[in-house]
């Protein structure tokens, strides 16, 4: 074993341990602050037991990775960038959470207001990664190694790949340990890419395993904290920012399918849901639909599935998705 890769399991173990430790700390913490989860009226109603338990539990994610990558990224301009899409989308989801939990505002940042924060945010990530002298090519799976130069395009596709991927990921944080077994998968997948490309991101994807796995603990069905829009954008932001990073946001949809379903369910289920007898909020049951319920996970759930087997059929979904992954990159690692 090399010393990247003792590196990165190093930066696991340590980011592992820093959330065991803050779970059970911050958890309490947040009940005090009567931190809870609104939960939807007109979601799953299985979900109604949930309200209160507390949220913004994200906190512990960012602190965890954030800590541990910089013990053992040393410094590494890649991963400095990796950490500032993290903490930049983790401060937006912190601000949405705030005003949830706190302000009582049960919508939390209006749509408007976010995606401003967010082409910010893009924006400078696009400078960042100009500075360093990221090229303009990305990876296509099952090419056998090509890679097709964007030229001019590459920074509009930045933009949609870091607001569309954040949001997506952010779609996906609906059922106990859900969006972070998922994530789990993912970042373990980009990990070992990382690592056979000679990437400086192998210790930061080590660190966001390992928080993740120390959050999961407590996350798990019955979940005694969620992660909020804090963690689910942070994740967001990782995950997009180190494809980007990479050469390889195609593959993100590939491996990151599931996140993909989810926000496609919901963009089909509200075009659909308008455009045959328009949007009343005051009578949700007008319009069609597509889906029993969206995001997709939900669809499932009142199809009759239970929580924890729709968590395992994505977890499932996601893990041969990768397994896919690695045939697409073959080309790579000749």
């Amino acid at each position: 074993m090399n010393e990247i890769m003792q590196t990165g399991i190093y930066a696991a173990l340590a980011a592992f341990g820093i959330a065991v430790v803050l779970c059970p700390i911050f958890i309490p913490y947040l009940t005090r602050l009567k931190f809870g989860q609104n939960v939807r009226s007109d979601g799953p109603q299985t979900h109604l037991k949930k309200t209160g338990t507390p949220t913004m539990g994200g906190v512990v994610i960012v602190i965890s990775l954030v800590a541990a990558a910089l013990l053992f990224a040393k410094g590494e301009d890649e991963a400095l960038i990796v950490l500032f899409a993290t903490v930049a989308n983790g401060l937006i989801g912190f601000l949405d959470d705030y005003i949830k939990v706190v302000k009582k505002r049960s919508l939390g940042l209006r749509s408007w207001q976010k995606i401003i924060f967010q082409l910010v945010m893009s924006g400078m990530f696009c400078w960042l990664i100009h500075t360093q002298g990221i090229g303009s090519d990305v990876f296509i799976p099952f090419t056998n190694g090509y890679y097709l130069d964007l030229q001019w395009l590459f920074y509009p596709f930045v933009f949609f790949v870091m607001i569309g991927g954040t949001n997506s990921v952010n779609l996906t944080d609906g059922l106990d340990g859900l969006n972070t077994g998922v994530t789990i998968l993912v970042c373990l997948f980009f990990f070992f890419i990382a690592y056979a490309l000679g990437s400086p991101l192998v210790p930061t994807l080590g660190a966001a395993v390992g928080a993740l796995l120390g959050f999961l603990l407590f996350n798990a069905h019955p979940a005694k904290v969620f992660m909020g829009d804090t963690g689910s954008l942070a994740l967001g932001g990782l995950v997009c920012s180190v494809a980007i990073l990479l050469k390889m946001p195609v593959m993100l949809a590939i491996v990151g399918l599931v996140y993909v379903a989810e926000s496609l369910s919901v963009m089909i289920q509200v075009s659909v849901y308008k455009a045959t007898k328009g949007y009343d909020p005051a009578n949700p049951k007008v319009g069609k639909r597509v889906f029993k319920m969206a995001p997709l996970h939900h669809h499932f759930e009142q199809c009759g599935w239970k929580e924890t087997r729709v968590v395992a059929v994505f977890y499932i979904v996601t893990a041969v998705l990768c397994l896919i992954g690695f045939l697409a990159t073959n080309g790579l690692f000749k």
